[in-house]
């Protein structure tokens, strides 16, 4: 028979290297776990390829940019080649502008100077048509009694030339009743005058609102606006 000495505190003699041991195991777990994660961040991140950095440089390449360049070259190329062949075969005449529609502005002062002038007004701002209706200088186009029109005397539609010699000054509601026909005598001219009667008076003040003075002739005998 064997006899064995209880000794009560054994277990916990025991017991206190086990608890140790686990307490100094704990520590390891827990660094595994984190190596066990540090590991795994490292395996992903070796398993992702790397991205090459992009650097500002590389934003426009030269070779793009030489080949757009290309092609842009090209382009005018083949553009101007096509205007210049729609252009070989045109010829431009000499005498392409030498009728134009209306008259020049050289023209239409050399033929208001023509016109007949009105007694005692400045010849600058009033004269007479061709039919003897007094015409205002600032008044062109419109459709009063004062307007007139520069006429192609050979309507420009029958061949007129927009000369010197074709052209006179006409009352505008005349020379819109007269159109393009060449049958109508000066007595039908006449009668398709628009008629007002203006004084003297009436003259000073239409300059006076037009050109802000008043113009007379030397034999005119002044201002008559009192």
């Amino acid at each position: 028979m064997i006899y064995t000495q209880y000794y009560p505190d054994w277990e916990k003699l025991n017991n206190v290297p086990s608890q140790t041991k686990a307490r100094q195991h704990q520590p390891k777990r827990e660094k595994m776990i984190i190596d066990g994660k540090d590991s795994k961040t490292k395996r992903q991140s070796k398993s992702r390829p790397s991205s090459p950095r992009r650097s500002r440089s590389s934003k426009l390449t030269p070779a793009s940019a030489s080949l757009v360049d290309g092609e842009l070259s090209v382009t005018e190329q083949e553009q101007s080649s096509a205007v210049t062949s729609l252009f070989e075969g045109l010829q431009i005449s000499q005498d392409s502008n030498s009728n134009p529609r209306s008259f020049p502005y050289s023209v239409k002062q050399q033929c208001w100077e023509k016109a007949e002038k009105v007694k005692g007004r400045d010849p600058d701002r009033w004269r007479r048509d061709a039919v003897g209706n007094i015409v205002f200088r600032k008044l062109v186009g419109c459709p009063g009694c004062l307007c007139h029109d520069y006429d192609h005397i050979i309507p420009y539609s029958k061949g007129g030339k927009s000369t010197l010699e074709n052209c006179q000054v006409l009352q505008a509601t005349v020379n819109r009743s007269k159109g393009n026909r060449t049958e109508l005598s000066r007595a039908d001219l006449i009668q398709k005058s628009s008629y007002c009667r203006v004084s003297g008076r009436d003259m000073d003040l239409i300059e006076l609102s037009a050109y802000g003075n008043v113009h007379h002739a030397e034999d005119s005998g002044g201002c008559r606006i009192q």
